[in-house]
């Protein structure tokens, strides 16, 4: 039987050294657990970062001064945006945001209630809720995570026979380092999809995804050739 306590732990599918979110980790065993914990983590570490690294602006935006930030960018508080990252046209930014170093934010993308680690890429027309993407991930054009359930209970993490419960209306993905979204697929509430797998293209995915697979469709997961 698939060990899914296992593959979904934080550090079966992160690594903590690639956001300055690590702290919030802490205590936390599964990484949906830290959601509830977005606004008041930003909060408090918005106000002990570096001036002279970052600039606050408005209502608890910290947005660092080597960040590139469209002027038709929509940036709600409490957000971090750190180092080098890019915030493109019409970027829509709800708050409770932490967006790492060398992210890219793109057109038309919205974010609601997320942690992106270092290396993010979420370029075009994406929609991320409630929602962790680790290191290096990326999704491609207009896929996205639907983080509440059409029958409005509450989540709970899948994988054939197992299930996990979050207690949690709404949760999103949480996407291991260096995983490929392909483009317009939809990451159903409570998925899991583990390191260094891919997704094809137009999915539809739920459950658990392992580390170092890749999904082409419902009923068709194979394990990558490791070289």
């Amino acid at each position: 039987m698939i060990n899914i306590m296992k593959d979904c732990k934080i550090l079966d599918l992160y690594n903590l050294d690639e956001t300055i979110a690590k702290e919030i980790f802490n205590g936390c065993t599964y990484p949906w657990e830290v959601l509830p914990k977005i606004k008041d983590f930003i909060l408090e570490l918005g106000n002990s970062l570096d001036t002279q690294e970052y600039e606050k602006i408005g209502e608890n935006v910290w947005i660092s001064k080597s960040a590139k930030v469209a002027p038709t960018a929509y940036i709600l508080g409490p957000t971090i945006i750190g180092k080098d990252t890019e915030i493109r046209h019409c970027a829509f930014i709800r708050g409770n945001a932490i967006i790492g170093n060398n992210c890219v934010v793109g057109n038309s993308t919205e974010l609601k209630n997320v942690i992106l680690f270092n290396n993010v890429q979420v370029p075009h027309y994406n929609y991320v809720g409630d929602s962790i993407l680790g290191y290096h991930s990326h999704m491609g054009a207009g896929s996205i995570t639907s983080n509440v359930k059409s029958d409005k209970k509450l989540v709970i993490i899948k994988n054939g026979e197992e299930k996990l419960e979050t207690g949690l209306k709404k949760v999103g993905a949480m996407i291991g380092d260096n995983v490929e979204i392909g483009c317009g697929s939809v990451l159903n509430p409570g998925s899991i999809i583990g390191k260094n797998s891919n997704i094809y293209p137009l999915s539809c995915v739920r459950g658990v995804i392992l580390p170092n697979h890749i999904y082409k469709k419902q009923g068709e997961i194979v394990s990558k050739i490791l070289s």
